[in-house]
């Protein structure tokens, strides 16, 4: 047998590593993205002992590119985007500008050339939405106001740097690449204008035709009732757009994969869809953040720690601080400035994406790769510590800043009910807390029937609307007391907290109860633990969704079967 198999001997290097190091970044509680990337550096020609086909890591980086952009395509939301466009997209767009600017600057410094520092500060610019998405699930805030405003926040800059990727190689010449020839006048117009149309192409065809297209495929491939088959078709449709899109219309992998995705998501099966990629999805994700930690120079770390300390303090410090006073600026509280700053302190895979497409097109130098990596590894590394630090902070700024807490105490449009509200809602009225999927529901039934209620959300996107449509609503955490008490909670008839989250509830229930012991409480909770505790602690009616339903459907059957047996009422 010929054991000359770099392809297996990769993979299996690749994986066994990883999985050890990943293993243990996650019990030293960093992302195991680290040690992906530290797996990367020890096969890595870099480091003595084996040494991984360079080669084919490449190539297997590529695939894991397409099914990572396929995954954020697939769980991208217009309506979630749209929901806090009013903070994500000037955000994003100037944090990202002031970033690259602070890259440019430095790399300036250094003697690079301007087009150099571009790639390096755009790199430098985008965060990680894998290490967010992470970060907000551990601590349990990914639905909530902040954690969607992040979420919003990332999305926007993923946009922006797949924008960035497509315009890139033409324009590279023009930036002074070393491999691309520069275009003058009118060649370099006539590209970029080629390159416009070309994209412009495939993401109306996309749209067009691939919305219908691909949901058809999945729903014929679904009746066979073959589960592969099914996980088939989701690989092939990612893997397959990509490569057409950039044979066909010459745009990247990453944005023909993204669509993808996006046009997927349009699919009844999106949720199955996403299911099903999953472990692969994941498999060469691992791959891809190995391969990238193979590009990486330890030496860098050892030869320029200036250099790396300058970069770790850009995507910390700059960044950071950029992204909290615009928050501020945009009248947010001082808790959404903090979790957002925390959110973006770090990078990961788009910046290995771009800087990786700049080290191809001989606008970025080796050690600028190398830069972003070190950055990336310590910025992932110390991101769980800096949002563990985002409440202690808070509390220390105001305690010891007057100018903090006006910060924190400014008028808000949304936080109060207008005076000229009527008295209806202000007495013996229902104070509805959230207005999600149920929160709506209940809140069309009380309109259909007159009830008067108000509704306290965190979306001031959300409280605008509702005004627009003639309805009470203030804007905030109704955890808070004072939230509570611009919803005129102390001559409320019933509070409803149609928001998951059990603690919160508890919360809010427990200060409701202060400002008025006779009020009526309603909860929902979505486990049979968190239900059974609510219960016991009586502090109101509680529904658990699945028993609520469970009774929904068990009196359905038994007034078809049974009528005598079905509950009434």
């Amino acid at each position: 047998m010929d054991h000359n198999i770099s392809l297996i001997t990769t993979l299996a290097a690749g994986f066994s590593i990883a999985l050890v190091l990943g293993f243990l970044a996650e019990r030293m509680r960093m992302p195991a993205l680290v040690g992906y990337l530290v797996t990367g550096i020890l096969i890595g020609p870099a480091t003595p002992g084996f040494v991984a086909d360079v080669h084919l890591a490449s190539q297997l980086a590529e695939i894991g590119v397409m099914l990572l952009m396929f995954g954020v395509g697939l769980h991208f939301s217009l309506k979630d985007l749209l929901a806090v466009k009013r903070i994500a997209v000037p955000g994003a767009v100037v944090q990202m500008g002031l970033a690259t600017v602070l890259g440019m600057a430095v790399a300036h410094v250094w003697g690079w050339s301007w087009g150099s520092g571009l790639i390096f500060g755009l790199s430098l610019s985008c965060a990680s939405t894998v290490v967010l998405l992470k970060a907000l699930e551990a601590r349990g805030v990914l639905e909530s106001m902040n954690g969607r405003i992040a979420v919003g926040w990332l999305v926007v800059e993923d946009l922006a740097t797949v924008l960035v990727l497509v315009l890139l190689p033409p324009l590279a010449g023009l930036l002074g690449s070393t491999t691309v020839a520069s275009g003058e006048g009118g060649a370099l117009w006539l590209t970029l204008g080629k390159t416009l149309l070309l994209v412009g192409a495939f993401i109306a065809l996309m749209l067009v035709v691939g919305r219908r297209l691909l949901p058809w495929l999945l729903w014929q491939v679904s009746r066979t009732g073959s589960r592969e088959l099914f996980t088939l078709a989701v690989i092939a449709a990612a893997i397959g757009i990509a490569f057409g899109a950039a044979q066909l219309f010459k745009v990247s992998f990453a944005l023909g994969a993204f669509f993808a995705g996006m046009v997927m998501r349009e699919s009844e099966f999106s949720h199955r869809a996403a299911q099903e990629s999953l472990p692969l999805r994941d498999a060469f994700s691992v791959l891809f953040f190995v391969s990238v930690g193979m590009l990486f120079q330890p030496g860098v770390v050892v030869d320029m720690p200036l250099h790396v300390l300058a970069t770790l303090a850009i995507i910390i410090v700059g960044k950071s601080l950029a992204a909290a006073l615009l928050v501020l600026a945009l009248r947010y509280p001082l808790n959404t400035a903090l979790t957002v700053a925390a959110s973006l302190a770090q990078i990961g895979e788009f910046s290995f994406i771009l800087a990786g497409l700049g080290l191809t097109l001989g606008l970025l130098p080796a050690e600028g790769m190398s830069l972003v990596l070190a950055a990336a590894l310590l910025s992932i590394a110390l991101n769980p510590l800096l949002f563990a630090a985002v409440e202690p902070l808070r509390r220390w700024v105001l305690a010891r800043s007057a100018f903090a807490r006006k910060l924190e105490q400014r008028g808000d449009p949304y936080a109060e009910l207008p005076e000229s509200t009527e008295r209806q809602y202000l007495e013996g009225q229902v104070v509805l807390v959230g207005h999600g999927r149920v929160g709506r529901r209940i809140a069309d039934g009380l309109r259909q029937r007159g009830i008067p209620f108000v509704v306290v959300e965190h979306n001031r996107e959300t409280v605008d609307a509702l005004r627009k449509q003639g309805l009470a609503a203030v804007s905030g955490d109704a955890t808070e007391a004072l939230v509570l008490v611009q919803a005129h909670i102390a001559k409320a008839a019933m509070l409803v907290v149609a928001t998951p989250d059990a603690i919160d509830a508890r919360q809010i229930a427990a200060t409701a109860r202060e400002l008025n012991p006779a009020i009526e409480i309603v909860l929902r909770t979505h486990s049979e633990e968190e239900s059974a505790l609510l219960r016991k602690e009586a502090i109101g009616a509680v529904f658990f969704g699945e028993e609520e339903l469970a009774r929904g459907m068990a009196a359905h059957v038994l007034q078809r079967f049974a009528p005598e047996a079905a509950p009434h009422g």
